[in-house]
């Protein structure tokens, strides 16, 4: 699989898991209603940011990206939803990709 692509998937799980955590955390300190929302969205949101760290080191190698790119992208990671917000940005702003060559 293609860096590119292993980021923009680690991108919106990544805000998918901190949707999940934020509503956890809202029936656990709010509602007071259950602790497992935090239990099962603390663990995959914490996974899929470490995951979603090395996918930003991974593609802004293969794609040198400048040292400011990387570091917005890592930053990303740190307020909610933002990952999506960035992935959008750099999908925008990515060169065309080459076409494929063609096969007989």
């Amino acid at each position: 699989m293609q860096p590119f692509r292993i980021f923009r998937i680690t991108a919106i799980a990544e805000a998918v898991s901190w949707t999940g955590l934020l509503i956890g955390m809202f029936l656990k300190y709010v509602t007071e209603t259950t602790e497992a929302g935090v239990w099962l969205f603390g663990r995959l949101h914490g996974a899929l940011f470490v995951a979603y760290l090395v996918s930003i080191l991974w593609v802004a190698r293969s794609e040198r990206w400048s040292l400011w790119r990387t570091f917005f992208g890592l930053a990303a990671s740190i307020p909610p939803l933002t990952t999506i917000v960035f992935e959008r940005w750099v999908a925008k702003r990515r060169p065309a990709a080459e076409p494929a060559a063609a096969t007989a």
